[in-house]
């Protein structure tokens, strides 16, 4: 496989290129994967402020294979600090682009980890109309745990095994997915793994995406603190600063305080 393009940003690689190249690379190890799963998170702000008190969310950001640019704030920092990153790839992208070409290239196995059972059965209902060639091989809804212990990641890996997908969705929320993630790698085969947040939410209608044109104006936080304002705002009002002045500060070449 190609050699990725990256560009640091306050110590976290982050994936330079388009969506259609993020998907066609990861259609190549689609083809080509052997051996542990490649795997995919999305970078903003929050989850930058949230690293910073914790480590183990810090470690599985760096190791993704692609940490991919999720939020305006990442593309305007790349701008300040010089560097190249032009385009937003959000999870919603590639949960959509990876489906598009499973579906024209003719199928594939597919597995949802996360959230209700209910919000499980009614993406496999949409996925039937959506994209027929692919098959839902699987889905497991997790208790809500502020982490997973051994037993339930036991039992995690083994649904996943059973099921043999080549595409393993997360979506549970951040830092929560990720460090899941990385406990994963080892105990399932599986080619490709994404940590997609609230992109299951978005696919069955339970949350309204912000209309288009607030995301192309880089506005796409405000409708949707809107509906949900007591989880989102803590990202707006405290994380968002945070980064901000952390930027400012690695383009001054002044040391950054980590808190």
């Amino acid at each position: 496989m190609r050699k990725r393009s990256i560009e640091v940003i306050l110590g976290y690689p982050i994936y330079v290129g388009t969506r259609q190249t993020c998907i066609r690379e990861i259609f190549e190890t689609l083809d080509r994967q052997q051996g542990r799963a490649r795997w995919l998170a999305c970078f903003n702000p929050h989850s930058y402020k949230t690293a910073i008190g914790r480590p183990r969310f810090a470690q599985a950001l760096r190791g993704a294979d692609w940490l991919v640019p999720d939020g305006v704030g990442i593309l305007h920092a790349s701008w300040f600090l010089g560097g190249r990153i032009s385009e937003r790839i959000t999870g919603s992208d590639i949960f959509r682009g990876v489906h598009e070409h499973m579906q024209a290239r003719g199928g594939g196995r597919v597995f949802f980890l996360g959230s209700t059972e209910k919000t499980l059965k009614s993406i496999e209902a949409r996925m039937a109309i959506d994209w027929p060639a692919l098959t839902v091989a699987g889905s497991y809804s997790p208790p809500f745990t502020k982490s997973f212990e051994f037993d339930e990641i036991s039992r995690i890996a083994t649904a996943i095994n059973s099921a043999r997908p080549d595409v393993l969705w997360v979506g549970l929320t951040a830092p929560k997915q990720e460090e899941l993630i990385c406990k994963l790698l080892d105990r399932i085969d599986v080619r490709f793994i994404a940590a997609v947040g609230a992109v299951f939410d978005f696919y069955t209608g339970r949350i309204k995406r912000s209309p288009a044109l607030f995301q192309s104006l880089g506005l796409e936080w405000l409708p949707r603190l809107m509906q949900e304002p007591r989880r989102l705002w803590p990202r707006i009002f405290v994380s968002a600063p945070v980064f901000v002045w952390h930027v400012v500060r690695e383009r001054t070449g002044r040391d950054v305080r980590w808190r």
